[in-house]
């Protein structure tokens, strides 16, 4: 992949694929119009998350020379130069806010800015402070998920809330127990241990799949009595996403689901049989 391009992160857009969750379990895919408005918001989404990585890395640059892993990120790795990083990183904000004014929706332009916000705090020293740092990188994946609902107008329920906010809260408490053993000693990781990590990691784990299946059975969701069959197939998912985070040296979540073919095909699995139970 191109320099340029892999600064973008492209992979990490798939994160985005919780803005479609309403869409998608409200029932509302087939409807061309809902479709094409969350596409289109998914794309400004998409633009403001590759520029929050560029801001973050030209913020991380001289600490990634020194990690095992993110030395290899272009901006750290010097084949793409800070000015050019700069200059997409305002062609990426224009693009996200210019879109959001296209789709004429407040709450989600909101959304956006909130979400930039956050990251920014996170960058300039929240990351820094334990269980803050959490905090900062669950609400990403929240924020996904009601800026989803905001652009079709659709109520969120409280048991998906729950179900996505403890697997946001697992994959980041990951995600930081994987740094430990990566050779950084600084920030938060001279706070967290293996021990904590694990057991709430464990909670978290444990309460995606609970709430997981207390939303499947409620009245909310369409076809709930073929949806709570899914249930095995969730626990099976998380389980392989388990073993992968405890036998790899980095366990950002992209990075953990693209290097496991298994995994990638157990969620396309998943994907395809919601899809064919719900229409």
């Amino acid at each position: 992949m191109p320099p340029v391009l892999k600064l973008l992160r492209l992979p990490h857009w798939i994160k985005n694929g919780l803005i479609f969750l309403p869409l998608v379990f409200g029932g509302g895919l087939t409807n061309g119009t809902l479709f094409l408005t969350t596409l289109a918001g998914t794309l400004c989404f998409c633009c403001l998350v590759s520029a929050v990585y560029i801001m973050n890395d030209l913020a991380d640059m001289e600490a990634d020379r020194l990690h095992e892993v993110k030395k290899l990120r272009p901006l750290a790795a010097k084949t793409v130069s800070k000015k050019t990083a700069k200059v997409l990183f305002v062609l990426l904000m224009l693009l996200t806010f210019g879109g959001a004014a296209a789709l004429q929706n407040g709450t989600a332009a909101v959304l956006l800015a909130v979400y930039f916000f956050c990251n920014t705090v996170y960058s300039n020293g929240a990351k820094k402070i334990p269980i803050f740092d959490i905090a900062l990188l669950v609400s990403g994946f929240l924020i996904r998920l009601f800026y989803g609902a905001a652009l079709i107008d659709e109520e969120v329920s409280p048991w998906l809330y729950m179900t996505v906010m403890t697997m946001a809260c697992y994959l980041a408490l990951g995600k930081r127990r994987n740094d430990l053993p990566a050779g950084e000693n600084k920030g938060v990781l001279q706070v967290y241990t293996p021990a904590f990590l694990d057991k709430y990691m464990t909670v978290c784990q444990t309460l995606t799949i609970a709430f997981y299946a207390l939303w499947a059975m409620s009245p909310s969701v369409l076809h709930s009595n073929a949806v709570i069959w899914t249930v095995p197939l969730v626990i099976v998912i998380c389980m392989k996403y388990g073993l992968c985070v405890e036998t790899q040296k980095y366990a950002d979540p992209v990075d953990v689901l693209l290097s496991d073919k298994i995994l990638c095909g157990l969620t396309a699995l998943y994907g395809l049989v919601m899809l064919g139970l719900l229409y």
